[in-house]
């Protein structure tokens, strides 16, 4: 096999299992070095040199040297093994998974995403995605990097440069903006307007009196350009655990139904927001949803399936997730919303 693939899909099934960043760092690392030295990968490696190459060690250097020898590498083989996010799914599950279009939530290098733009929407075209939202963090998180309005402003441009080799597949502009703790949005209200999708999402102040939080999303909620309410209640039930926030669901989830914003079923599986007590709540409410990956990395694009399980379970009907929907459906209920 081609070793720019095999290395692309090592470190992809690394990236769907979490494993550490360094050990994906390392695979992406040497599949831009084949890239940037096509011509003479196969001479190299005829010559025992490949190492020569900074970028490649020695584990990378056997997956290219096994990959170039026709045999699917011994540590891609094993990888495959790992059963695939879908292949637990039950039929209704797996059906509604089928008919997910796109994915409204996911992160870049920009901010504290592990991979460049070109990568992550690659990756989606090639996971059968009609549409990925780009939507990298704002200002207020330094910790993750956040954008700007100036960098925002450059990251635009670039989205534009890069359609055009694209295909079919759309490349939808978007940010995943702090909730402020008055309810304000953390960019912009212009440039927001700009952008094809927002998810407006708490990051700070988690544990701040349920009254408090309630007022701060209902506030959000109710601004005309937030879209998607991500992961509601900022829980971590996996690695770093996170008790949930605090806050009124019931207001809430009214203030979402009213306003057509849609409440997120994050798929990160440390996330799996809502929890299914919640869920229950937003879908009593009539709200629209939309089930995300919040992809930080290419192989992470692949987790919409335990969203779909969590929509599943809850008996939620397909044509209330607005991530089934078509591209032109999508573009119309943005516009009509926004007004």
């Amino acid at each position: 096999m081609d070793p720019l693939d095999a290395l692309r899909r090592i470190a992809f099934l690394l990236e769907r299992e979490l494993a550490k960043e360094y050990r994906v760092k390392a695979f992406r690392t040497a599949a831009a070095v084949v890239v940037n030295h096509r011509p003479e990968i196969e001479s190299l490696a005829a010559r025992g040199e490949l190492t020569s190459l900074a970028g490649i060690g020695p584990a990378t250097a056997e997956v290219i040297d096994q990959a170039l020898a026709g045999h699917v590498p011994e540590r891609l083989a094993l990888l495959e093994q790992t059963p695939a996010p879908a292949d637990s799914l039950d039929p209704a599950a797996r059906q509604l998974l089928s008919r997910l279009s796109g994915d409204l939530h996911s992160h870049s290098d920009w901010s504290d995403g592990g991979s460049p733009i070109e990568e992550m929407a690659v990756t989606a075209l090639e996971l059968g995605r009609g549409y990925q939202a780009l939507t990298d963090h704002s200002p207020r998180l330094t910790v993750a990097r956040g954008l700007t309005a100036a960098r925002l402003r450059q990251q635009l441009a670039r989205l534009a440069s890069l359609r055009p080799r694209l295909g079919g597949f759309a490349l939808l502009s978007g940010i995943e903006v702090d909730i402020l703790d008055d309810g304000t949005l953390d960019q912009e209200p212009s440039l927001l307007d700009e952008l094809d999708v927002v998810v407006a999402s708490v990051h700070s102040k988690l544990a701040m009196d349920s009254s408090a939080m309630t007022r701060r999303m209902v506030a959000a909620i109710s601004q005309p350009q937030t879209m998607v309410l991500g992961h509601c209640t900022g829980r971590l039930i996996g690695g770093k655990k996170r008790a949930q926030s605090q806050f009124d669901p019931r207001i809430v989830f009214a203030a979402c139904a009213d306003n057509q914003v849609a409440v997120e079923i994050n798929s990160r599986p440390e996330r799996l927001d809502p929890p299914e007590d919640l869920l229950a709540l937003a879908v009593e409410a009539g709200c629209l949803f939309s089930i995300d990956t919040d992809a930080h990395a290419p192989g992470q694009l692949d987790w919409l399936a335990y969203g779909a399980a969590k929509a599943s379970a809850a008996g939620l009907d397909p044509d209330r997730i607005i991530t089934t929907w078509p591209l032109e459906r999508l573009r119309e209920w943005s516009r009509s919303r926004r007004g």
